[in-house]
């Protein structure tokens, strides 16, 4: 008897297992385009890291080509160029993840402040707007603006300060620094603020009406409510993008300054510097070795940072 109650129960529990597998069939085939898409996309890819190892020879195929070691590392470190890339990647990165992240909270708090809800999603599609825009379009807005011979700077806003003679702007490099970082803020800045905006607005009510009762202020209150509230979020972004500060914008660097020669010295990055060298060259095995040393450097830095908050606090870090 204890036998067959046994293995009635085994059988009960079979089927409760399978009718609970049932319910999640539907979930589970919804989950097969995204893991083939990732399968495609992202990880088959990476058995080309093989290709940063080797010489290259289409004659024969990239499996049957010879290895070289680290040849194409030697390549990319050696350049005298090295350095101006380095330095310029990094500093731009970080211009980028300190000052924009400022500017997007800022953003997403004066959104917050709105109350009409018409001015409201007006103002988010004007500022996301830009996001959307093909850096290819940017590139000749910004050319609008800075032809020496056309341009509204030189025809219209100089003669204003009296300055008559106009700014060769492509090919001057001392410019472009901030005409970058500028041109950056203007097309990212919206659609990272509709993140924080987001976020924002899952924060209580309560907790500003009681600030308010006790009397604090309206910066009080960002300072003590608003921004330890978001601090989780903007830490994990800030951590995403550290993950990619040895990536650059490919359009902002290459198409905006119309990869003019003379900006070399304040346009140039890694990506912008393999990319000239893979059209001139037609070197695919020292591209492959910049991809994989961005690749890994920003997989340590994530590592590093995210080991840093957990020491400032387990909590808001990653894993």
């Amino acid at each position: 008897m204890e036998q067959a109650a046994s293995a009635a129960n085994v059988q009960t529990g079979l089927k409760k297992k399978k009718t609970q597998y049932r319910r999640y069939v539907p979930l589970l085939l919804m989950l097969v385009p995204g893991l083939l898409y990732f399968l495609f996309n992202n990880y088959l890819p990476m058995l080309g890291i093989a290709i940063a190892f080797k010489k290259i020879n289409f004659a024969k195929g990239i499996l049957a080509s010879d290895w070289v070691g680290f040849e194409n590392f030697e390549y990319l470190f050696k350049t005298s160029d090295a350095f101006i890339i380095t330095r310029n990647t990094i500093l731009y990165n970080l211009v980028f993840i300190v000052v924009g992240t400022v500017l997007s909270l800022a953003t997403a708090i004066l959104l917050n402040e709105i109350k009409n809800q018409r001015l409201l999603k007006a103002y988010q599609s004007i500022i996301t707007l830009p996001h959307l825009i093909s850096m290819v379009i940017v590139s000749y807005l910004v050319f609008a603006l800075l032809s020496p011979e056309t341009g509204f700077m030189n025809k219209t806003v100089l003669p204003w300060f009296g300055i008559e003679e106009g700014i060769s702007w492509y090919t001057e490099s001392k410019y472009w620094p901030v005409i970058l970082t500028l041109v950056n803020f203007w097309k990212s800045v919206g659609y990272s603020s509709i993140i924080f905006f987001a976020a924002l607005l899952g924060i209580d009510e309560e907790y500003y009406e009681a600030a308010r009762l006790d009397g604090a202020s309206r910066l009080q209150q960002i300072f003590n409510i608003t921004l330890p509230i978001l601090m989780p979020t903007i830490i994990m972004l800030t951590l995403l993008s550290v993950g990619r500060i040895f990536y650059s914008d490919f359009g902002l660097f290459y198409q905006v300054p119309m990869a003019s020669g003379a900006l070399f010295e304040t346009t140039a990055t890694i990506d912008t510097y393999v990319f000239r060298g893979l059209m001139g060259n037609g070197d695919i095995g020292m591209s492959t070795a910049a991809g994989v040393y961005q690749s890994i450097v920003g997989f340590i830095l994530v590592i590093v940072a995210n080991y840093s908050v957990r020491i400032y606090n387990k909590d808001n870090a990653l894993f």
